[in-house]
């Protein structure tokens, strides 16, 4: 089975986390930011990772460094888990409905980090801690930890909540397909260079 341990610890946030790739969707999320566990949850179940996450970040400050930093983590743990990518699909994309809302989201598990988030997010704030610019930080820091393209765009919706929802939920959907396993080619690097680094 793909597995990482990652902890990463900073005078801002303390992070310990248990990924397993090949899972069932459970999870035990607990960063301090509500509606962050929530987001991780949906990303989790929907691509059917399994997750064990616990983070002391500095919350009284804001969610910035406790969103970034997970997403740091994550991304680290999805790298050491698929190693040199073998066999992986490498592609996967989503177009993913939250009732008035609707979001594209792809990713090319490429070696190139990068993330573009075209989103109007109506509002500035979810929730008491969560601020919505903090959805494109997170995607940032999560590509270029894993090394992937990431494309999230907005095809319609009103309610920030639900756009935001979206968003995880396709991401992880698409994430869940681009990491499985080509059974076509279960032993080749999907590349033509030879090496996704």
């Amino acid at each position: 089975m793909r597995k990482a341990e990652v902890t990463r610890n900073t005078t801002e946030t303390k992070i310990r986390l248990q990924l397993t790739i090949d899972g069932t969707g459970q999870q035990s999320i607990k960063t301090g930011v509500g509606f962050l566990d929530h987001m991780l949850e949906l990303f989790v179940r929907h691509g059917r990772f399994d997750l064990t996450l616990v983070c002391d970040g500095d919350t009284e400050v804001d969610a910035h460094h406790t969103t970034e930093d997970v997403a740091i983590a994550i991304g680290r743990a999805f790298s050491e888990s698929l190693g040199e990518r073998r066999g992986i699909k490498r592609y996967g994309s989503m177009l993913l409905p939250m009732d008035e809302a609707l979001v594209m989201t792809a990713i090319d598990i490429s070696g190139r980090g990068m993330a573009v988030a075209e989103l109007a997010i109506p509002s500035e704030k979810i929730g008491q801690q969560f601020d919505t610019e903090l959805v494109e930080e997170f995607f940032i820091a999560f590509a270029r930890e894993l090394g992937a393209t990431i494309h999230l765009h907005q095809i319609a919706g009103k309610n920030s909540h639900h756009i935001v929802e979206a968003c995880f939920k396709g991401f992880g959907r698409a994430l869940g397909e681009a990491v499985a396993i080509n059974q076509a080619a279960p032993d080749e690097i999907p590349s033509t260079k030879g090496t996704i680094q």
